[in-house]
């Protein structure tokens, strides 16, 4: 199976003793201490995140930073990703991926990328002035900031059908997709612990915004792509240190959609009330707790799971496909390992990483739910800076379990995926640092002798090493690529 994904992590900040005057200020200024290549803008003309999947377009501005603007807010890069201002945040976007290990490789070296970024940012800061990054989804006062995910989907299948299937699976998958969450949020109800981050923060069933009145199922319909396909926008997700947790979220997703396209439903699990549910999850340390279904019965998420997963096992029962079967033996053997005892997944799951050590401290120490110490734990697990973060610490001792190793997460900060147009991108921004004038996930602009030349990459399965190794082996320049490539190429406005 191949399925176009990618995933964008906002990242939170923390300052000390700063000169900047806003929030926007430091995430700039952090994004453009990354040692990143020749300037590049960032080609916004193919953007429009207003039209929404039900057929409408919103009112509001798009964004069209002016030149010397975009080159403060972005920083495409040669792994095929790009390192941004978004909003208050730096943020981080994978390259396109064909598969979630690949993805989880991609995930690790954006954590590298913003690692390198903070340390050179805090470089050129004064001895009493720092900042601190973190790979969360909530500054403990009210604030949430996302972390979405992308899939390739085709338009055949309607987004009604994507809203009816999806919406149980997304919020049943925080058992093993959480984060893990000390105390509650957002005027929600109390809880000392709880497993998914994003949880307390979702209003609404369906709708586009993703900052206000935050929605379980986005309505995005911005593609990145040509008119085969959509990007289906996935908002209610945690940011997971844990690759285990990256991997499944990711990878059964795609399984699900897969099964989706093919007309393969899970019928009988309609949740009756979903901003309820995804909290009372939330909430649910123990996995026994039962939510009610639109037919009046009441399911544990466990059983929820279990339901799409056999719907899944029966689906690729002939599927010879090597990862696909690892995937779905995996995602068995959590749902029962979680059946049975959650905390024996404390060395893969995120959620439950973290509630063990916590908990280990509070023995240790003495202390409550509710001691200001452990908050700062709870913040401390995602600290961006190698030699502080909880999860690094405990990844060293050897105590979490690895998908990904270290030569491969190096290898993804600088080079691109292979089976993508991220490919193409990367290279291009590598191989003819000085020619390329604006990029996209749609295109490569290059600058010419004869003026703007635009290289459209409307399809994401191609620009791949494959189809395009050769001939950028063989270009030595811009005009040498152009005229190898035989695609169409039209000429670009700066």
């Amino acid at each position: 199976m191949t399925r176009i994904l990618g995933t964008e992590t906002e990242f939170g900040v923390a300052v000390k003793n700063s000169a900047m005057p806003d929030p926007v200020s430091n995430a700039i200024f952090i994004v453009n201490s990354h040692p990143a290549q020749e300037p590049v803008l960032w080609d916004y003309s193919n953007e429009n995140p207003l039209l929404d999947a039900r057929g409408y377009e919103i009112e509001g501005e798009r964004e069209r930073p002016g030149p010397e603007y975009n080159r403060l807010l972005n920083k495409p890069l040669n792994n095929g990703g790009r390192l941004y201002v978004d909003g208050a945040h730096p943020e981080y976007a994978t390259p396109e991926c064909s598969d979630a290990r690949m993805l989880v490789q991609y995930e690790k070296a954006g954590e590298q990328i913003i690692a390198q970024a903070l340390h050179q940012a805090n470089l050129r800061l004064q001895p009493q002035e720092g900042f601190s990054i973190y790979k969360n989804n909530t500054d403990g006062k009210g604030n949430s900031y996302g972390y979405h995910e992308n899939y390739w989907v085709s338009r055949h299948v309607p987004f009604d059908t994507l809203i009816a299937q999806m919406t149980p699976f997304l919020i049943t998958r925080q058992i093993f997709a959480g984060a893990g969450k000390v105390g509650a949020e957002n005027r929600t109800d109390p809880a000392r612990y709880q497993i998914s981050q994003r949880a307390d923060f979702f209003e609404t069933w369906v709708d586009l915004n993703t900052m206000m009145k935050r929605p379980i199922i986005n309505t995005r319909d911005e593609p990145h792509c040509d008119a085969r396909g959509r990007r289906f926008h996935v908002i209610v997700g945690d940011a997971n240190m844990s690759e285990v947790s990256t991997y499944l979220k990711t990878g059964t997703t795609a399984l699900v959609l897969d099964m989706i396209e093919a007309g393969v439903f899970v019928k009988g699990v309609e949740i009756d009330n979903p901003i309820q549910e995804i909290k009372q999850i939330s909430r649910d340390l123990t996995l026994r707790q039962t939510v009610r279904l639109s037919s009046g019965a009441r399911w544990r998420a466990l059983d929820i799971q279990r339901a799409y997963l056999e719907a899944a096992q029966t689906h690729y029962s002939r599927e010879t496909d090597p990862q696909t079967h690892e995937m779905l033996s995996r995602w068995q053997d959590v749902l029962e390992i979680l059946a049975d005892d959650p905390m024996r997944l404390s060395d893969a799951l995120d959620w439950v990483i973290k509630k063990r050590f916590i908990e280990s401290y509070m023995e240790r120490k003495g202390c409550s739910w509710q001691d200001p110490r452990v908050a700062m734990l709870d913040l401390q697990y995602h600290d961006m800076d190698p030699d502080k973060g909880l999860y690094f610490v405990i990844q060293r001792r050897g105590q979490v379990k690895r998908l990904i190793s270290d030569e491969e997460v190096h290898r993804a900060q600088s080079l691109p995926p292979e089976s993508t147009r991220a490919y193409f991108r990367g290279h291009c921004l590598s191989q003819f640092a000085k020619q390329v004038h604006m990029v996209s996930w749609t295109s490569v602009v290059f600058r010419c002798d004869t003026g703007m030349k635009r290289v459209p990459l409307m399809d994401p399965l191609r620009g791949t090493r494959a189809l395009v190794g050769p001939v950028l082996e063989q270009s030595s320049t811009v005009e040498a690529l152009l005229g190898h490539i035989g695609a169409p190429v039209s000429t670009a406005s700066g």
